[in-house]
């Protein structure tokens, strides 16, 4: 811990996932072994060679997802409800309940000394939202005439329809709909957004800029667009055979990732702020780091900025590799990236006294893009509170090239604290580093 800086603790966690919507349905889910991959529900683009995904099933964006609310919340979000698309409203649910798990409520603050930073994957439209459009424009043979879109198919569309993909609208929402007048960010570099988040909030809090933020992250891969991005560009797991055996981090017999949507938050609090209104304290934000990394000719190197961040946040922190609890891995089940990862992981703890327990939850929901970093670390968080680990699931056989005390059993204990990792296709690695509140 470095000394004279003010202290950042966590009084409260929200999750929207494939697990469930409380942190309690997450860690049941995880320390069963019970995974939230199954047959993909949602209409897809024809051909696409998957079946399986992690959806949020449970979620419907109706007003009873958010959790219990104030009146005049309930109210407000049920009317914004019509400007949010999936992902805002995965990501305002999971900060809200956060905000109730966390007994924070309405005067029970000081909105100048409170926040948001909130992360998220880039936004797209749904096509439907052009299909009434494009139809006004259609001539009799049925081609489409661009001449007469701006006249004809435009005003078709609702008026408001783009501020339901802005991605800085999650922050937005939350900071009118719970009177958050200090610092707001919106960070927008996919998996990598939910700790730059959660360290971001830390960094503000530390530094004396506010007393309370609520960081968190919201994603889709599930999108129908999306999903042709992933299929063309990323390694996305064979799914011949049982849904909840596709994802496979550091596994040898790994075929590629399984895509996923979900959303977390954290409140964050200055530690006299929390004591001071006698708040529950779950752990502590020790440092955070962030790298990116390429190529001459602009090719992602993970590994290095994986490794950087690794380095970093021990450094932000004060911590040797020796006091490191466990890792929660990006563990993102594809071929290049677990080698990757592996590499950057022995390189900062390859020295250790012992080996460092790696645990990876998208074993259990695949990849939620910038959702999956927050889900990560408040599975990890909750690890720390039951002293023990969860199984990397579907992890059979060790793979030579990623050698890693990958965890097995649940008899492993969690430790005093842990790093949490993440990086993006494009080389831009994050970590934060969280530990138990000592008081």
């Amino acid at each position: 811990m470095i000394a004279n800086r003010r202290r950042v603790v966590i009084t409260g966690v929200g999750v929207i996932s494939p697990l469930g919507h409380t942190k309690e349905e997450l860690w049941d889910a995880l320390a069963s072994g019970r995974s939230g991959v199954g047959l993909l529900r949602a209409a897809l683009p024809r051909p696409l060679p998957l079946s399986v995904a992690a959806e949020c099933r449970q979620f419907e964006g109706k007003i009873e997802d958010f959790g219990p609310l104030e009146k005049e919340a309930k109210k407000a979000i049920r009317k914004g409800l019509k400007v949010m698309c999936r992902e805002c409203q995965m990501g305002v649910a999971a900060a809200q309940r956060a905000l109730f798990d966390a007994r924070v409520s309405a005067g029970g603050f000081d909105p100048q000394r409170s926040g948001v930073v909130f992360g998220s994957d880039y936004m797209i439209t749904l096509p439907e939202e052009f299909t009434e459009g494009v139809l006004e424009c259609l001539s009799e043979q049925g081609q489409f005439d661009f001449a007469r879109w701006a006249t004809q198919g435009m005003p078709k569309m609702s008026p408001l329809w783009l501020l339901k993909y802005l991605p800085n609208m999650p922050a937005s929402h939350l900071a009118i709909y719970n009177d958050f007048c200090g610092p707001n960010n919106s960070i927008t570099l996919r998996e990598a957004s939910a700790n730059l988040a959660a360290g971001e909030g830390f960094q503000i809090i530390a530094r004396g800029h506010a007393d309370l933020m609520v960081c968190g992250a919201t994603g889709t891969r599930v999108h129908p667009t999306k999903l042709i991005h992933a299929v063309q560009q990323e390694e996305v797991a064979a799914t011949n055979g049982d849904p909840a055996a596709a994802s496979r981090p550091f596994d040898r017999d790994r075929t590629g990732m399984v895509l996923g949507e979900g959303a977390a938050a954290v409140v964050l609090e200055e530690r006299s702020h929390a004591e001071a209104r006698g708040a529950a304290i779950f752990g502590e934000i020790l440092g955070q780091a962030s790298s990116s990394a390429v190529g001459r000719r602009l090719v992602a190197r993970r590994d290095l900025a994986m490794k950087n961040a690794l380095a970093g946040v021990l450094a932000n922190a004060g911590v040797a590799a020796d006091q490191v609890g466990h890792l929660h891995a990006h563990g993102l089940s594809t071929r290049t990236g677990d080698v990757e990862e592996a590499w950057a992981i022995n390189q900062v703890f390859g020295g250790r006294s012992a080996p460092l327990p790696v645990v990876a939850a998208k074993s259990y929901f695949g990849n939620l893009g910038a959702g999956a970093g927050m889900v990560e670390l408040i599975a990890s968080l909750l690890g720390l509170a039951q002293d023990r680990l969860f199984p990397v699931l579907n992890y059979r056989t060790p793979d030579t090239d990623c050698q890693l005390a990958v965890v097995q059993g649940d008899d492993c204990v969690a430790g005093a604290n842990f790093v949490n990792l993440n990086v993006t296709p494009q080389g831009q690695a994050s970590a934060v580093l969280v530990g138990r509140f000592e008081g």
